[in-house]
């Protein structure tokens, strides 16, 4: 049976330092989202750089992806076994040694092997929630996690918005020395300032579950992945698939009859859990899909009658409105979160997410609209992932926190890597002679975008209410 440190109040009132803590876990987390997102516009520099193949340069993202996906869960779980604050400070330092390596890569397999190490760095953030449930008082707690979550897309929206200047600046090798200092500070900062938490869940990791785990999983995202190169009716990625179907099916039988598990299918059963997860996958699809679109929309050379012949660097200013809403939203989402409980903004995250990929699909013959409709899906996406991440921390005991917020994280990263896949794909079948995708390719992305953005809001609706608090809420500038 799980047991975990008792924590009295008195612990809360120990812990003075929070507003350094939450400082330092905001830095950790937005160097994990801008290395994910700044090296995307740097692939075709990369290629060129490296002499590699379209796949190979592909193949940057996918290691970064797959790692991230398998390390997250594992590492939070290690969290709530051996304690969260020496797991953050590892995960950093792995995210560290893997940015030097792709900064100092001279061939493309030595990049990709930096950016499976990077990917190791995914497990800040489930371990970021895990020490501000320890550490916070209680009534700070929605809104700290409300804000480190939504660095996720902050982050990864800032990096595309950078990456062009970055780039045109000095070159793609800046992409990871930049980040590498905000890296270091973090991995310092954790090290000697936040408080290790009493609460465990003493066990040891299924590493029979665990290997489960990264085979499934390393099926299916690669199947996505690669779905668009190898096609998606070819042997590969059907097997690819086919497999991943097979190893889940296992992977939750073994984990179910072990005693120790690694991920408890009692705690994914839970209502609050899998509604949760799901509407984290949709939510997912839709924001990286709006990665892809916009960007390549804008880009788009005015005589197709669309787009407006935007540079990379102007491209990614695009997406700008989307990044600073986010930023504002969050600590709103967190005091909704504690008046009124998660599900109110996470329903509301989801139908603002629709309407900006409606307005997308409707309107985008002027610029102002293209600016309109990323505002709004900040705004969405912003309530929403400050949502998920509470109402997982409100559904689970402490001693499970790492775990769940991790596979919680995975789940994003799976909508995240379909809904990128299935907008480029979408975008790719309109092409018509020259190579060039219509219009109708890009309003038919959206409108998928928004339908997903629908479902999310469907399964935000069967997520369990939480009890009104009455407790004063904190300022907004309290945390």
């Amino acid at each position: 049976m799980l047991r975990c440190a008792a924590v009295t109040p008195a612990h809360d009132l120990d812990r003075t330092h929070y507003r350094l803590t939450f400082g330092i876990l905001a830095i950790a987390g937005a160097s994990f989202a801008l290395l994910q997102s700044l090296v995307a516009p740097a692939l075709r520099e990369i290629q060129l750089d490296l002499h590699t193949t379209t796949t190979g340069a592909t193949w940057i993202l996918t290691a970064y992806l797959l790692s991230a996906s398998v390390a997250t869960p594992i590492v939070g779980r290690l969290g709530d076994i051996y304690g969260k604050k020496k797991m953050l400070v590892s995960a950093l330092c792995a995210l560290a040694v893997g940015t030097v390596i792709s900064a100092l890569a001279t061939s493309i397999s030595v990049m990709i092997a930096g950016r499976v190490v990077q990917g190791l760095g995914g497990a800040v953030f489930p371990l970021a929630f895990g020490i501000i449930r320890d550490e916070f008082p209680r009534e700070r707690v929605p809104t700290g996690i409300a804000m480190v979550s939504s660095i996720l897309g902050i982050g990864a929206g800032l990096g595309i918005v950078l990456a062009g200047p970055i780039i045109e600046t000095f070159d793609y090798h800046w992409i990871f020395w930049f980040p590498l200092v905000p890296v270091l500070i973090a991995a310092a900062g954790a090290a000697f300032v936040i408080p290790e938490s009493p609460v465990r869940a003493p066990g040891s990791v299924n590493w029979n579950g665990a290997l489960l785990l990264a085979a499934w999983l390393v099926c299916l995202l690669v199947a996505v992945s690669e779905g668009s190169t190898w096609g998606w009716s070819s042997g590969r990625v059907l097997g690819l698939l086919a497999a991943a179907a097979v190893l889940l099916v296992v992977w939750i039988r073994v984990e179910s009859a072990s005693s120790g598990p690694l991920v408890d299918m009692r705690m994914m059963r839970l209502r609050g859990v899998w509604t949760t997860n799901l509407s984290a996958m949709l939510i997912g699809f839709g924001m990286f899909g709006s990665f892809v679109l916009v960007p390549q929309f804008v880009q788009m050379p005015s005589s197709t009658g669309y787009g407006f012949d935007a540079s990379v660097t102007e491209a990614g200013l695009f997406l700008f409105p989307s990044t600073v809403a986010m930023l504002l939203v969050s600590p709103l989402a967190g005091k909704l979160s504690y008046a009124l409980g998660s599900k109110l903004p996470l329903m509301l995250g989801a139908l603002v997410s629709a309407s900006s990929f409606v307005l997308l699909a409707a309107a985008h013959s002027h610029r102002f609209e293209i600016y309109v409709a990323t505002c709004l899906l900040g705004v969405g996406i912003g309530l929403a992932f400050s949502a998920m991440a509470n109402l997982i921390v409100e559904a689970v005991p402490r001693e499970q926190t790492g775990v769940a917020s991790g596979m919680n994280t995975i789940m994003r990263t799976i909508g995240g890597a379909l809904g990128s896949q299935a907008a480029a794909s979408v975008v790719a079948s309109s092409a018509v002679e020259g190579g060039l995708p219509t219009v109708d390719g890009f309003t038919a992305a959206f409108a998928l975008s928004a339908v997903a953005m629908l479902a999310a809001f469907a399964a935000a609706v069967a997520v369990p209410a939480r009890e009104r608090r009455s407790a004063r809420l904190p300022a907004l500038d309290e945390v």
